[in-house]
């Protein structure tokens, strides 16, 4: 998809599942069911999806995935799989390599966004894009050295610190234009300083959800994780970006979704509902 001067790419790094109740929160099984059925331990299966912004002599990509680095036994425990799909052969269909990456956005530092941010190389933890530049929010890595007793395991010191002993970190200080028609904006309800990215030009405009709405399952307002820190600030912040995606025709890309790539909303009887289902 073409934006302005910038070519957008869905890269898919594999698939993972988390328990299908964190994922939905106070909503009932045998409802979140019907839209994403669990497996035998009650996981759903979810897309590990980074998105490419290629252009203007940058080769730019937000979030990286779970990475390789855990062990067989955590591979099991989130149904991590790799074999077919990954980083390296997402891309390699669009004639890159790890070496071509020159920025890397992590939306927050959680492990299935940023665990591949690092890798290890000759026994050590390294930087995986030797070539780029990588984007945190301060307020988030400040809460990943940080955690609370509620996302701890989510925050995991290998993902973030080999980055910031390469002197390859950028720490940012809330919205601003990173690049030509590339903008972030931060949300605060699934963790602090969670940073979107917003590509806009020539009447089009895409948004990179991350956590705030992982899944097209999660639509409807009320539908937020468990996982999130605070619930009703996620909702408040959902229902300012479908009101804006609506109104001005964005497009919402989505990390989790193990179906869809990117859709448009519309406000619709019950609530806002996909208009169009869009592929990268």
């Amino acid at each position: 998809m073409k934006i302005g001067d910038y070519e957008i790419h869905s890269i898919e790094t594999g698939t993972f599942a988390l328990d299908g109740g964190a994922m939905f929160g106070i909503v009932p099984k045998t409802i979140w069911n019907k839209k994403l059925p669990a497996d035998e331990s009650n996981r759903i299966d979810m897309a590990l999806r980074c998105m490419l912004i290629t252009g203007n002599n940058r080769n730019i990509l937000v979030d990286t995935g779970i990475g390789n680095k855990f062990p067989q036994k955590y591979r099991k425990i989130y149904k991590i799989h790799q074999d077919e799909t990954n980083i390296s052969t997402s891309l390699k269909k669009h004639g890159l390599s790890i070496n071509d990456i020159t920025d890397v956005i992590l939306t927050h530092f959680h492990f299935d966004h940023a665990g591949g941010a690092t890798c290890f190389s000759d026994g050590d933890l390294k930087p995986s894009f030797p070539n780029a530049r990588y984007y945190i929010q301060k307020d988030n890595i400040d809460l990943a050295y940080n955690p609370s007793e509620k996302d701890i395991g989510s925050y995991r010191k290998e993902n973030f610190e080999p980055l910031k002993e390469s002197n390859k970190l950028e720490i940012l200080r809330g919205e601003i234009e990173i690049f030509l028609n590339i903008s972030l904006f931060v949300s605060n309800g699934h963790t602090i300083g969670l940073q979107h990215v917003k590509v806009s030009a020539d009447g089009k405009t895409i948004v990179y959800c991350s956590d705030m709405i992982p899944t097209t399952a999660h639509l409807p307002i009320p539908y937020v994780m468990g996982y999130d820190l605070f619930p009703l600030t996620t909702i408040e912040e959902k229902k300012r970006l479908f009101y804006k995606a609506a109104e001005e025709d964005w497009m919402l890309f989505f990390e989790h979704d193990p179906n869809i790539e990117a859709i448009k909303v519309r406000k619709g009887a019950k609530g806002f509902e996909i208009k169009e289902t869009i592929e990268l």
